[in-house]
This record gives structure tokens, C-alpha cells and sequence, in this order.
């Protein structure tokens, strides 16, 4: 990326400042969350992407086998990162020619692998985990304690609020 894109990039306005002080105040929240939330996780791609070369979607494929160490079958992964298997399917043969994974046939089922790290992939990925782990301390470590409590405290009961309730009428 050259110095004018990189500089551009910087000024771009967020979504947050497209809005006006007249503009309800949930939706001037909401608009403050999702671009805080697309700020980190723009940060978070631009240091795997420079530092070791991958991607997120690489990074939480890996995250989601190093759980299970005896591996997991592509619609698992496809679930728990909820994304296509395609994507899925993509990704792993990626990680697979560069020796991060590893496809074991189910003995019970001749259609199905199970996908899992290789010693190599865990070595690597616990490299990438501990940056990860101190980057989302920088990009949060200016916040105060207080501050941090009190957003989690908040956001979780955003979370239980927003979440589908299983009995409900439409």
C-alpha cells in the first residue's frame, strides 16, 4: 500500500460520522459500536495479513482446531465460524499444502474427514495467538479497568437482550 492510500485510508470517515447529533441516539450507538468494532478487526488483519502472512478467516480456522485437538469435520468448522463449507473447504486446502492441517479419513463414514492441526500448524498458531493476545491489549489497554467492567457488563446485556429467543411469538 503506498503512503497516499495508507494516509486516505486514515481520513476515510467511519460510520460513526456520518451521523448528526440530531440522529436518534440508539442508532449514533449502534453506528459507535460497529465502527469500533470494524477499526480493531481492520487492525487485527493488517497484523496477520504484515507479521505472519495470513488471514483472519486462517487465524479462526486454526483457533477453532487447536479447541478440538482430534480434529474436526468440515460442516463443524463451517458452523462454529459460520461460514460456507466451500470457504471452509478453501481455506483448509491452504493450510493443508503449507503443512498446517491435516485431512484424516472417518473410518465410518467414507465422505467425511476430520480436519486437524499438525504439530507444525499448533506450533505456528500459538506463536500468532500470543500476538494476537497482545494486540487486543494494546488496542484495549488504554481503556481504564472501570472502563473495560463496565463495557463488558454493558455489552453482555446487549447480548442477552438481542439474543433469539427460542418460545417466541412472532
Amino acid at each position: 500500500m503506498s503512503d497516499i492510500q495508507a494516509s486516505a485510508e486514515q481520513h476515510m470517515p467511519d460510520l460513526e460520522s456520518r451521523t448528526v447529533p440530531e440522529d436518534h441516539h440508539d442508532l449514533r450507538l449502534w453506528l459507535r459500536l460497529l465502527t469500533c468494532c470494524n477499526l480493531i478487526e481492520g487492525e487485527i488483519r493488517s497484523r496477520l495479513r504484515v507479521e505472519y502472512e495470513t488471514t483472519l478467516p486462517r487465524f479462526d480456522l486454526m483457533a477453532q482446531l487447536l479447541r478440538e485437538p482430534a480434529g474436526m469435520k468440515m460442516s463443524e468448522l463451517s458452523r462454529h465460524m459460520m461460514v460456507t463449507n466451500g470457504n471452509i473447504t478453501g481455506i483448509t486446502d491452504q493450510l493443508e499444502k503449507e503443512g498446517m492441517v491435516e485431512r484424516i479419513k472417518v473410518a465410518t463414514d467414507r465422505r467425511s474427514s476430520l480436519i486437524r492441526l499438525t504439530a507444525r500448524g499448533k506450533r505456528v498458531f500459538r506463536k500468532m495467538a500470543q500476538s494476537h493476545e497482545q494486540w487486543i491489549r494494546e488496542m484495549l489497554g488504554g481503556l481504564s479497568e472501570k472502563s473495560r467492567d463496565a463495557l463488558y457488563e454493558a455489552l453482555g446485556e446487549l447480548k442477552l437482550l438481542n439474543q433469539p429467543r427460542r418460545n417466541a411469538k412472532p
